[in-house]
């Protein structure tokens, strides 16, 4: 044992370290080497993780402002729903979606006699005008000018603006749309003082009388008719009598 400590000669301290192997050391794969990897073992490679969202594209856009207000339009009485079908078939035709928001025609429900029956029906509240909701502008008012039977948009002028409805004019219009008004309502005799009658229904059916008298609150009209040779007021309702 000693004689095999003998054979062993000290290092000197300064000795240099043994030389390197010339094989450079391993590195890690790069990606076009992971790609030819995996085109050799037949596999693909996995797909990078996808990036996580950042706040803002999780964060909804605030909605664009709106610039489209109440007006009023006159129309031709008796052709409100014609002309407003019409302007919202024009307005599709033409694309001006965006500048236009909806039409109202302001009703309201009322029970009338009819036949000496209970019927509801609508009833305009403000006849030969419509409600419209748009942006206005020169394509707007042209659109509406050249449809059949649209005057003009109230309070405007050649060289000014339509005012648009106040909120509270918009809230309250709206409100009262197809609200039912208690009570019944008469329609509007269809004849004067004066004029020449025929009863169509009723006991007196046949008969032909003078218009004395009329009775809008209780829907009547006063007829005086001759019967036995002598002149008798008979109140009907309207709808029992037509002009001769």
């Amino acid at each position: 044992m000693p004689d095999e400590l003998a054979t062993l000669e000290p290092q000197p301290a300064d000795a240099p370290p043994p030389p390197a192997s010339d094989a450079p050391a391993p590195e890690p794969d790069s990606a076009k080497e992971h790609e030819a990897k995996a085109d050799r073992t037949g596999r693909a490679a996995p797909p990078p993780p996808p990036e996580p969202p950042t706040a803002k594209a999780d964060e909804p856009s605030p909605p664009a402002p709106s610039n489209k207000r109440w007006y009023v339009v006159k129309v031709q009485s008796g052709r409100e729903e014609s002309i407003k079908e019409a302007i919202e078939r024009r307005v599709k035709i033409e694309g001006l979606e965006e500048y236009f928001g909806q039409i109202i025609i302001p009703v309201e429900r009322v029970t009338e006699m009819r036949s000496g029956k209970r019927v509801v029906r609508e009833r305009k509240l403000y006849p030969g005008y419509l409600m419209v909701e748009v942006e206005y502008n020169d394509r707007i008012l042209y659109l509406f000018r050249e449809t059949s039977g649209v005057g003009d948009f109230v309070g405007g002028s050649v060289n000014h603006p339509p005012p648009p409805m106040s909120d509270r004019e918009v809230e309250r219009m709206l409100g009262r749309q197809g609200e039912h008004v208690p009570g019944i309502a008469h329609p509007k005799p269809k004849f004067d003082r004066g004029d020449r009658v025929k009863v169509k229904d009723g006991t007196f059916a046949g008969m032909e009388g003078e218009v004395k008298d009329l009775l809008e609150a209780k829907g009547l009209v006063r007829v005086e008719l001759t019967i036995f040779g002598r002149p008798v007021p008979v109140e009907l309702e309207y709808w029992q009598v037509e002009h001769v």
